[in-house]
C-alpha cells in the first residue's frame, strides 16, 4: 500500500534527521519502530485510524495525519531545514555515521560522496582523529557500494511500483518484462508492455507517481517516478504479444542465442515475431516461439545464457520450484522480539495462506537489543501449544533464530536447543572478520548438531551492507556434510543467498529453505521473491525443504 510505504519513509527520514540533530536515542528508536510498524501494517492507513497501528501513539499519529493531508509534517520540514543537504548526502554512505558526517561537513567542507572520495584519495583526511587507515578504507568501500546501489533498486521496491503502474492504466493486456520478470534481486529500470490504444500514453504521463517525462511517443513513453525509478511503457500489437514479451524480457545474452538459432534456420526473430520471409511462424505466445525453434519453454528467471538454451533443446530443463509448492515458512518473528504483530496474528496469517506448517523463530538472547530470555521463550512455547489446538491442520513449530558468535558458538546449550522444533542460526554482528575467520565461524555453526538452517548467510543488506567474506565452497561442503540447510531469505533488501551462491551450494549437495524472515503480516508474501532466486538457480522441490511434506521435513530436522 503506497500510503503506508510513503508515510513510513517520511517517519524514517524524520528519525534519521532527529538523530543527526542529537535527539534522544529512545525517541529515535520509537520513531524507527513506528515506521517499521506502519510499513508492515496490513491495512491502508489512509482509510483507517493510524492509531490502530501497534507502536503509534498520539504524537506520531498526528504527524502521520498531517503527512496524509499534505505529503509532509511540520517537524519533518523543520529538521530538513536544520540539517544541511550535504550532511544528509554523506550519511547515505553505509559505513559513515552521523557525527562523522557532521565533522566532515563542518571542518572540511565535504558535502558529497564525490568530495569525500577525493579527500580520501588526496590524503586530506590522513591523521584525522577517528579516521584511521581501516576506517578510511571502509569509507571507500561504502562509497563504492552506494554508487552501485544508487543505479538500481531491490526487487521489492521495483515490484511494488510495477504493480502500482499496471493497476493505474487501462489496457486490454499489461505485464512487466525485463530484469524484473527474470526476478533479478536488483532492478535498473522497469519495462512494461501493454496491448492498449495510444491514449494510454497520455494516461500514463498524467499519473501522480510521475515526476518527469523523459521521452514521450505513440508507442513508447519513459518517465521517472517520484521515487527516482525509470519506467518504460511500450504499446505492442496484440498479435505480437508473445514475441514482444520474449524480446523485452531478455536477457540480452539469452536473446542473442535464440536469434542465432533462428538465423541458422533461415528465419528472423524480433519483438514482432518469428518470421520466414514475410510469413509469420510464431508471435502470439512465447511458448509458440520456443516450440517453433525446437525447444522447451524457458521460464524467465532462467534466461541468463547459463546453459538453459542447450538444456531446452535437449528437453532437459528441470521442473522449477513454484510459489504454490511451498508448504510452510521456517523463519518468522513476532512482537516478542523485533516483529510488529502478535504470535496469534502471525500464526493466523500463516494459516490463511494454507500452510501445512509454520515456524515461529524469534531472536535468541545474545542479540541483546531484543531482550529475549529463556523464560520468555518457554512462555511462548506454551502459547504455541494453545494455538496448535486452534489450528489442528497446520503444525506450528516453535523455533528460534540463534546468533552465531565470532567463534561459531550459539546462544543456548544443547539441552535447551534440543527442545526447539527448528533452529535457524544467523550472523548478526562482527561482519568485518577475515575470510578465514568467517569461514571457520560458519563451519562451526554447521557442525552444531542442533543448528538446522543457516539464516541469511551472506548477511548483506542491498544498498546498505556488503556481503561478508567467506570461503563459500568450504562452508557449503560443511553444510552438505552435516545436513544443514542454507536459507534463501526472501526479504527484498536481503535476497540472501543470492542465486549465484545458491547454484554453488546446490553443486555441493546443500538443501535450502525459502523463508520470509517476516516481521509483519504483509512480509509473509515476500516468499515469492525467494522462489524467484531459487528459480534463477534452477532449484526443484527436492532441493527446498519447506516444499516437503511435514513428516519428511521433521525427519530432516531430526525431530
Amino acid at each position: 500500500m503506497r500510503a503506508n510505504e510513503e508515510a513510513a519513509a517520511a517517519l524514517q527520514e524524520y528519525a534519521e534527521l532527529f538523530a543527526l540533530c542529537g535527539g534522544d536515542a529512545f525517541r529515535v528508536r520509537s520513531y524507527q519502530k513506528a515506521a517499521k510498524a506502519i510499513a508492515g501494517f496490513p491495512e491502508d492507513i489512509s482509510v483507517v485510524d493510524v492509531r490502530s497501528v501497534p507502536g503509534v501513539g498520539e504524537a506520531i499519529a498526528k504527524k502521520m495525519e498531517e503527512f496524509l493531508r499534505r505529503g509532509s509534517f511540520r517537524q519533518l520540514d523543520d529538521l530538513r531545514g536544520r540539517v544541511p543537504e550535504g550532511v544528509r548526502r554523506l550519511t547515505r554512505v553505509p559505513t559513515l555515521g552521523p557525527k562523522t558526517a557532521i565533522m566532515l561537513f563542518e571542518d572540511f567542507g565535504i558535502d558529497s560522496t564525490e568530495a569525500l572520495g577525493e579527500a580520501i584519495a588526496s590524503g586530506r583526511l590522513d591523521g584525522v582523529k577517528g579516521l584511521g587507515p581501516k576506517t578510511l578504507a571502509n569509507l571507500v568501500k561504502g562509497i563504492e557500494q552506494l554508487e552501485q546501489s544508487g543505479r538500481r533498486v531491490h526487487i521489492g521496491a521495483a515490484m511494488s511500483l510495477a504493480e502500482q503502474v499496471m493497476a493505474s492504466l487501462p489496457a486490454e493486456r499489461i505485464a512487466y518484462a525485463g530484469s524484473l520478470r527474470r526476478m533479478k534481486d536488483t532492478i535498473g529500470d522497469i519495462d512494461i508492455l501493454a496491448v492498449a490504444p495510444e491514449s494510454i500514453m497520455a494516461d500514463f504521463r498524467a499519473q501522480p507517481y510521475v515526476a518527469e517525462v523523459i521521452a514521450a511517443g505513440a508507442k513508447k513513453t519513459s518517465i521517472r517516478t517520484t521515487s527516482g525509478i525509470q519506467v518504460d511503457l511500450r504499446v505492442v500489437p496484440a498479435g505480437s504479444w508473445g514475441a514482444a514479451m520474449q524480446y523485452f524480457t531478455g536477457s540480452k545474452e539469452h536473446n542473442v542465442a535464440i536469434r542465432e538459432m533462428a538465423v541458422k534456420k533461415g528465419w528472423k526473430l524480433s519483438e514482432y515475431g518469428l518470421f520466414e520471409g514475410d510469413r509469420v511462424i510464431a508471435a502470439a505466445s512465447e511458448e509458440d516461439i520456443y516450440d517453433a525453434l525446437g525447444m522447451r519453454y524457458v521460464p524467465p528467471p532462467m534466461r541468463e545464457d547459463g546453459g538453459e538454451v542447450q538444456a531446452a533443446l535437449r528437453g532437459e530443463l528441470p521442473v522449477l520450484v513454484e510459489p504454490g509448492d511451498l508448504k510452510g515458512d521456517l523463519h518468522t518473528h513476532t512482537d516478542l522480539t523485533d516483529g510488529i504483530a502478535s504470535l496469534a496474528d502471525m500464526v493466523a496469517a500463516g494459516h490463511a495462506l494454507g500452510y501445512a506448517y509454520y515456524a515461529v523463530t524469534d531472536h535468541a538472547p545474545d542479540l541483546a537489543m531484543q531482550r529475549m530470555t529463556l523464560d520468555k521463550a518457554l512462555e511462548q512455547r506454551g502459547q504455541v501449544a494453545e494455538l496448535q489446538r486452534k489450528y489442528p491442520d497446520m503444525r506450528i513449530l516453535h523455533g528460534t533464530e540463534l546468533n552465531i558468535a565470532p567463534d561459531g558458538s550459539v546462544d543456548w546449550p544443547g539441552e535447551i536447543l534440543a527442545a526447539f522444533d527448528v533452529c535457524v542460526a544467523s550472523v548478526h554482528s562482527h561482519f568485518g572478520m577475515s575470510r578465514d575467520e568467517m569461514t571457520r565461524r560458519f563451519i562451526a555453526a554447521c557442525e552444531n548438531p542442533y543448528v538446522d538452517i543457516i539464516g541469511h548467510p551472506t548477511t548483506r543488506k542491498i544498498g546498505k551492507r556488503p556481503a561478508v567474506d567467506a570461503d563459500w565452497d568450504a562452508v557449503f561442503r560443511a553444510a552438505a556434510r552435516t545436513g544443514t540447510a542454507m536459507e534463501i531469505d526472501s526479504f527484498p533488501d536481503r535476497s540472501d543467498l543470492p542465486s549465484d551462491l545458491v547454484r554453488l551450494a546446490r553443486h555441493h549437495g546443500v538443501k535450502f529453505s525459502i523463508d520470509s524472515d517476516s516481521h509483519a503480516i504483509p512480509h509473509l508474501r515476500n516468499q515469492r521473491f525467494g522462489v524467484g532466486i531459487a528459480q534463477r538457480a534452477w532449484l526443484t522441490t527436492d532441493d527446498v525443504i519447506n516444499t516437503w511434506p511435514l513428516d519428511r521435513l521433521l525427519a530432516f530436522l531430526g525431530r
